[in-house]
């Protein structure tokens, strides 16, 4: 018997979000906390969730139970934009978008034409997730196809539901890094063959943004969309001014950003754009209208300088958004330092963000922005048995102001506010201990 067919059973206490929202103020109504739970698992899915008094009968005699009295259980965390080959150039100096690219993110990323090199940064990278509590990751990965093979091999070897797909970029990048209309298609189109649908792995049609591909290169994107419908669309949008201003020149006749992309037939359920902090009025009924989603990447829109992204609207327009960390633009790994940072740019546009609206953004609302919640983000039964262990009281700071806390939902706020991966005691993938921290 493989290890995910035997029973597994995780006793502690359990905070989740149980069904998907439509505003805000609806999610505290959606909590569900147990303060003694139980969670069985089997062939990698949830099976049975409920109250440890109620549970007990349902487990088989030998099952030896994984017991977390002090920590905290939640769902999976899911990174919804993450760029694995720039794990190892966080933290460039002194440059906002554009400059940045050239100056930082082509040279770091024509070292991934050489296999050895890519399968040695996956490694860094999946284990990096592992040790910060992600679950799952959208992942840009670079021109090369060697970069893709990497790292859905790194995840395979732990059953690890990644998206990633091989950059499409035809112009302005220097010539090591580009590919043509045609070899993108059709190296695109092998890697979908060999990799979609692979155990729990899925391809991501992934043009860098728009203005690195041709109107030649989008056509040949949308036709790779229009062939596998369910396969995921993945780029960039509306990041930094003069990047809007560039697509404009660009590409004169269409609308806006949105409607470069639009008019390929980019958009979609299963169409994730990152960024979009200068969405205009008309492109966030788009976004709606095809049911497109955002990525919300705190940490790399301050550090870059791009701008706040009004989260407040998404609820307003009724358009899916989960949080991304986008390494390397962005800071950290940890969903909880986006989290904390996620809280700040809500602060200063006059907004509150909640702890229990910051967990849904980065389990369930994030699975539902990757068309992923019939299988993610809760302890539902039948869903992928993916969630992490948290410790509440991991540094001398965290555990004096989690005595002050005065219910679950100040300690999670604590633990968005002060956490980082020494918070995360373990990470489950598909019901196996994937990631434990050594004391």
């Amino acid at each position: 018997m493989s290890p995910t067919q035997t029973q597994r059973a995780i006793r502690g206490r359990f905070l989740d979000i149980q069904s998907i929202v439509v505003q805000a103020s609806d999610i505290a109504e959606q909590v569900r906390y147990l303060e003694d739970g139980l969670l069985i698992t089997q062939h990698g899915k949830i099976i049975w969730f409920g109250p440890w008094a109620e549970g007990q009968q349902q487990l088989n005699n030998n099952v030896q139970i994984e017991h977390y009295p002090e920590q905290l259980i939640v769902p999976g965390l899911i990174d919804t934009h993450i760029h694995f080959p720039q794990t190892e150039m966080v933290g460039a100096y002194g440059e906002q978008l554009l400059e940045w690219l050239n100056t930082y993110t082509f040279p770091t990323e024509m070292q991934f034409k050489d296999k050895h090199y890519a399968d040695k940064i996956a490694q860094f990278f999946v284990n990096e997730l592992l040790k910060n509590g992600t679950t799952t990751a959208l992942v840009f990965c670079t021109v090369h196809s060697e970069s893709v093979d990497a790292l859905f091999e790194a995840a395979e070897q732990h059953q690890m539901r990644l998206i990633a797909g091989k950059v499409m970029m035809d112009r302005h990048a220097p010539e090591e890094l580009t590919d043509t209309p045609e070899s993108a298609y059709h190296d695109s189109k092998a890697l979908i063959e060999k990799w979609h649908g692979k155990g729990r792995n899925l391809y991501a049609i992934t043009p860098r943004f728009a203005p690195t591909s041709t109107p030649e290169q989008l056509e040949r994107a949308g036709q790779l969309k229009a062939e596998y419908p369910d396969v995921y669309l993945h780029t960039h949008l509306s990041e930094n001014k003069n990047e809007i201003a560039w697509v404009k020149d660009l590409f004169p006749e269409q609308k806006g950003y949105l409607d470069v992309y639009h008019h390929y037939g980019l958009t979609g359920e299963r169409s994730v754009f990152a960024h979009c902090v200068h969405l205009e009025d008309a492109e966030w009924d788009c976004m709606h209208d095809t049911d497109s989603a955002i990525a919300f990447c705190p940490t790399s829109n301050l550090f870059l300088g791009s701008g706040l992204f009004p989260l407040n609207k998404t609820w307003e327009k009724q358009v899916k958004v989960g949080l991304g960390t986008d390494i390397g633009a962005g800071t950290s790994f940890c969903q909880l330092q986006t989290i904390n940072e996620a809280y700040k740019v809500q602060q200063l546009q006059g907004n509150k963000l909640s702890a229990f609206e910051s967990l849904y953004h980065a389990t369930l609302g994030a699975a539902k922005a990757l068309h992923l919640d019939d299988k993610l983000g809760n302890f539902n039964i039948g869903k992928e048995a993916d969630f992490v262990v948290l410790n509440l009281k991991a540094t001398a700071l965290q555990q004096l102001r989690q005595q002050r806390a005065k219910n679950i939902e100040d300690a999670l706020f604590a633990l968005f506010t002060m956490g980082d991966d020494r918070s995360i005691q373990a990470t489950y993938i598909f019901g196996e201990k994937a990631y434990e921290q050594k004391n």
